[in-house]
């Protein structure tokens, strides 16, 4: 049975859903405005937050960013806003899906389901390792070189959903209902804002890859760089070491000097006759 609360301001919706989730064994708390349900996400600790972003007193959406800011229990948006820049930008504040009303009672519970079986599967995996990646799905728990990578729940899911599949292409629809649990398709969109996000928390680009790596129209596949598990060493120098000239010239010397020793001059005048 997991403990829920529902942030939700429509009496009637709020008890339609309530009636639903308690009749599927869920425990369900409820709230009726943001201030109200972040008090209650904070102090009751549920499982799981239901949550609307048409609230009377704070958008939902400034709900979520408060949430995210001291706790990590997911949250399922169920919203009348269907479009995508709005889906977009609560997946990056952190929510774990996102639900467009009207919807039936039975898509929620299985959305609430496979939330929390993804977030709660621990097992007995060993920890995924591609060259110097780590991923531990018992502690859902990232280090690249050693270095602990911070990373939302969706994006962990979807780093050891691709983890486990190394050198593999994963196709986006598998994602989506590997990871998002829609079997019926949606939005690649959602897939490829979570691939963006997650290549910058591993230091590349789409540009510049080094783990995860895009076949256009296929897929996405992690595979290990060819320098992932050689320790950074900096590039050797390939020129040669810097000598001295050799000084060619021949040694100086001083010139010889050519002239006759200085011995006096024979005396050549005629002799004296007396």
């Amino acid at each position: 049975m997991a403990h829920l609360l529902v942030v939700e301001d429509d009496p009637h919706l709020r008890g339609a859903l309530v009636r639903a989730l308690r009749d599927r064994g869920h425990a369900v708390a409820t709230a009726p405005s943001g201030m109200a349900g972040l008090d209650a996400a904070v102090t009751s600790r549920p499982d799981l937050v239901v949550l609307d972003l048409g609230l009377p007193d704070v958008d939902g959406a400034q709900v979520l960013r408060m949430l995210r800011a001291v706790s990590d229990v997911p949250v399922i948006v169920a919203t009348a806003r269907d479009d995508e820049p709005e889906m977009v930008a609560v997946l990056e504040d952190g929510a774990d899906d996102y639900i467009v009303k009207p919807f039936g009672a039975a898509q929620l519970d299985a959305r609430v389901k496979a939330v929390l079986r993804r977030l709660g599967a621990t097992g007995t995996e060993e920890p995924l390792r591609v060259g110097a990646l780590t991923v531990d799905t018992a502690s859902r728990e990232v280090t690249l070189d050693g270095a602990a990578v911070d990373l939302t729940p969706r994006e962990f899911d979807l780093l050891a959903h691709l983890a486990r599949r190394p050198g593999q292409v994963v196709s986006r629809r598998e994602l989506l209902a590997e990871v998002w649990q829609q079997p019926l398709g949606g939005a690649d969109k959602t897939v490829d804002v979570h691939l963006s996000w997650l290549r910058r928390k591993l230091g590349e680009t789409a540009q510049r890859p080094r783990y995860l790596h895009t076949v256009r129209t296929v897929g996405v596949k992690l595979t290990a760089p060819d320098d992932a598990t050689a320790p950074h060493r900096p590039a050797p120098d390939t020129t040669a070491p810097h000598r001295p000239a050799p000084d060619t010239t021949a040694p100086h010397r001083p010139a010889p000097d050519t002239t006759a020793a200085d011995v006096p001059a024979p005396d050549v005048s005629p002799p004296e006759h007396g």
